[in-house]
């Protein structure tokens, strides 16, 4: 084919075999090689200890950005690298200086009595932590469901580095 002044032009028809395959692997190392380890990445719930927020099969977005530009803040669901390296979702409750108490099942902040109407009382009540203050660089994580959750209360506050992202959106299985 002609283009022109007689420069011939290449389409997708005839020999884009090679750039079709071209544009795919840059896609490809585009969305592997960019977006998920710096952008948003998919994760599974694996435990119900973020009930009623997120429950057990659930799959989240988290923003893997957000936290490389800016800094966590208090009620933010992240994902971090739990103890022994596995990947955990949790709520952030206390930021660095913060001291952070559970009295009777109600979470307190620097003294403050937080008000957390996803979080059921009635299965806290004799629930007991605290004052721990939390320190530069950390953040204090706690599941909804505290009667049944791994966090902060028992591996400590999270280091800064260890957050992988917060978490965009969440996507309930089908059925």
């Amino acid at each position: 084919m002609q283009g022109t002044g007689g420069t011939p032009v290449v389409g997708w028809r005839n020999g884009s075999a090679v750039r079709s395959a071209a544009i795919l692997a840059f896609c490809l190392l585009l969305v592997f090689g960019v977006v998920r380890p710096f952008g948003v990445e998919a994760f599974r719930v694996a435990s119900g200890s973020m009930a009623p927020t997120l429950r057990a099969g659930d799959h989240v977005l988290a923003d893997k950005l957000s936290y490389r530009l800016g800094d966590p803040r208090r009620g933010d669901l992240v994902v971090f690298r739990g103890p022994g390296g596995g990947v955990m979702i949790k709520c952030v409750v206390g930021l660095a200086g913060d001291a952070v108490a559970v009295r009777d099942g109600v979470l307190h902040v620097s003294g403050k009595r937080v008000d957390e109407p996803y979080v059921n009382q009635g299965l806290n009540e004799s629930n007991f932590f605290g004052p721990e203050r939390v320190p530069e660089g950390r953040v204090f994580v706690m599941g909804d469901r505290r009667e049944n959750s791994e966090d902060s209360r028992e591996f400590g506050p999270v280091r800064r580095e260890d957050l992988i992202g917060r978490v965009l959106l969440r996507l309930r299985p089908v059925g």
